[in-house]
């Protein structure tokens, strides 16, 4: 049922599924990696910032099917939340990034419909501000850089680890707790949301119906097509398929086109519409499409 296409230990019923271990924080990187976080002038037109997509308020998803983009684009993915991410393996529903999140906030922030900056440009902006002097400084960064700044942001992400679940403090629902012998039992959920932070980190085909809208709307189509130009997608005009994990190793017979990234399960509640292209708005929706057997998709 499942095509894995990334590294990665197979499932053992000896793998814990709970609770999260948080990893150490420095408070004054944390504090400036915050005020990066939530500053619009990291982007080139200094008109969004990390949390345009990544709200708090959303579990740092933002809400939507479909999320926002640099000015004069629109995504093609759902925005993931990032509690937990200092934790993560790889990074992205397709996995593209398995380094660590030093390289994902330099991608973050310098990708055309990201953020779309210069990091250069950025340092500059940086160093006229003599809170951002003052701060680099006291968290031991000496002067503004932009390599201070792809190690600050990460030091915030430190900070964003769930805490007091039901699940990890022991005290589910009754009807939580059949819901748990389900997910471990009959439904198979364990065998790919497994970990403290219910997922595998492996890549499958689960057979997430395509969202339309990325094709029907220009501005979302344009992104994703400038997109999988880059990243080496054959005949990227006319695809009609987000491929997924299929850009890490484009095996010839595109056994794993169509491959996301197990999401994690934690902070649910605050991050809907769900998969990697929000096609299901609740939870309710996902069950019942598993549970009428899902949709017959090549390389499911």
């Amino acid at each position: 049922m499942c095509a894995t296409v990334l590294s990665g230990p197979a499932f053992s019923q000896d793998v814990a599924i709970g609770p999260v271990v948080g990893p150490e924080v420095n408070a004054a990187k944390a504090e400036l990696g915050k005020r990066l976080f939530f500053d619009p002038r990291l982007s080139g037109d200094a008109a969004i910032s990390c949390a345009t997509c990544h709200q708090p308020e959303n579990g740092f998803a933002d809400g939507m099917a479909l999320s926002l983009a640099y000015p004069g684009s629109k995504g093609f993915r759902n925005t993931p939340t990032l509690i937990n991410t200092a934790l993560a393996e790889n990074w992205f529903h397709d996995g593209r990034i398995g380094t660590n999140l030093n390289d994902v906030t330099r991608e973050s922030i310098t990708e055309d419909y990201m953020m779309n900056m210069d990091m250069r440009l950025m340092q500059e902006r940086i160093k006229q501000d003599p809170v951002y002097v003052e701060m680099f400084a006291a968290a031991g960064y000496g002067e503004p850089s932009n390599g201070s700044v792809r190690k600050a942001i990460p030091e915030y992400l430190n900070t964003l680890i769930s805490k007091g679940a039901p699940f990890d403090d022991g005290t589910m629902s009754e009807a939580a707790q059949r819901g748990l012998v389900l997910f471990e039992g009959k439904a198979g959920c364990v065998a790919c949301h497994n970990g403290p932070l219910f997922t595998d980190e492996q890549a499958h085909n689960m057979g997430v119906p395509e969202n339309p809208e990325i094709w029907s709307d220009p501005m979302r189509h344009m992104t994703y097509a400038a997109f999988a130009s880059f990243m080496g997608v054959e005949n990227y005009m006319n695809v009609r398929q987000d491929v997924g994990a299929q850009i890490i190793r484009h095996p010839s017979d595109g056994s794993d086109i169509g491959s996301f990234v197990t999401p994690t399960l934690r902070e649910l509640k605050y991050t809907a519409p769900y998969m990697h292209n929000g096609m299901f708005k609740t939870l309710s929706d996902i069950v019942a499409f598993y549970n009428a057997g899902g949709e017959d998709t090549p390389n499911l």
